[in-house]
């Protein structure tokens, strides 16, 4: 994993050590960190993640 690329949902998974499946329906509810599509694929950004836990860790 590189740095300053984009995040994969597996990159996520492994950051928050929650499964994967838990991304997906976060995402449907409309929670968690802030994601986009690229194709059909679904990819973070690595500073956003780590800010979405912050304010997790802050509410």
């Amino acid at each position: 994993m590189v740095e300053d690329e984009l995040w994969t949902v597996r990159d996520v998974s492994a950051y928050l050590r929650v499964p994967q499946e838990t991304l997906y329906r976060w995402r449907k509810v409309k929670y968690g960190p802030p994601a986009a599509r690229v194709g059909r694929h679904l990819r973070y950004e690595p500073e956003a993640v780590r800010a979405w836990v912050r304010e997790q860790a802050a509410a």
